[in-house]
């Protein structure tokens, strides 16, 4: 069995000499990120170090699937991790719901417990931080080396919408980060 360290690495290295250079952000300071946000959040909600480690394992492993297909990633970054956590040591089970978690940062994000939610807001914590500019920009920029005709009035129209309707699902963000993304959103609406 691997040691833990020698996993994120290999992550990390898949990521850096696998994704595309037009992926601006979903890149491996994306993975590092949401990591960090993933065991920040999970400290305030009062995790104990297995659902840590549970989620920060979810967190390296959830967009590894980019390093397959744009489209539909969450699956690819399931079969990865189906295929390479064996030889860390993950059992079946274990692997089943690291999967379950890396699914629910698909959009619309449908998290069914407590480390489901925790990941789907860190891999979205951003937008209610004074990052939202920087990594949107990112973004952004991503999509249009992407989709060559996207749009900077398509891409405004789809943070207007995609922000409305999105939410929060742990108290933390809900508290911290949730009155940050409105003000994002009342300046992007113009209000």
């Amino acid at each position: 069995m691997q040691s833990k360290q020698k996993m994120r690495d290999f992550v990390i290295d898949l990521l850096r000499n696998t994704l595309p250079e037009n992926y601006f952000y979903h890149n491996p300071e994306h993975t590092l990120y949401v990591i960090e946000k993933s065991l920040e959040i999970g400290l305030h909600e009062n995790c104990n170090d297995k659902e840590l480690e549970f989620i920060q394992v979810a967190a390296l492993w959830h967009d590894t699937g980019y390093t397959k297909t744009y489209t539909n990633h969450e699956e690819q970054s399931c079969l990865l991790a189906r295929h390479y956590l064996p030889d860390y040591g993950y059992n079946d089970d274990y692997i089943d719901r690291i999967c379950d978690m890396i699914m629910v940062t698909k959009i619309p994000q449908l998290p069914k417990n407590k480390l489901e939610e925790i990941l789907a807001d860190a891999d979205l914590e951003y937008l209610g931080t004074a990052e939202f500019g920087i990594k949107s920009d990112a973004l952004f920029k991503e999509l249009q080396s992407v989709r060559r005709s996207y749009t900077e009035v398509e891409w405004k129209k789809a943070q207007i919408s995609f922000m409305t309707n999105h939410h929060y699902f742990t108290h933390f963000c809900q508290e911290n980060k949730e009155p940050v993304k409105r003000k994002h959103l009342l300046k992007l609406t113009g209000n």
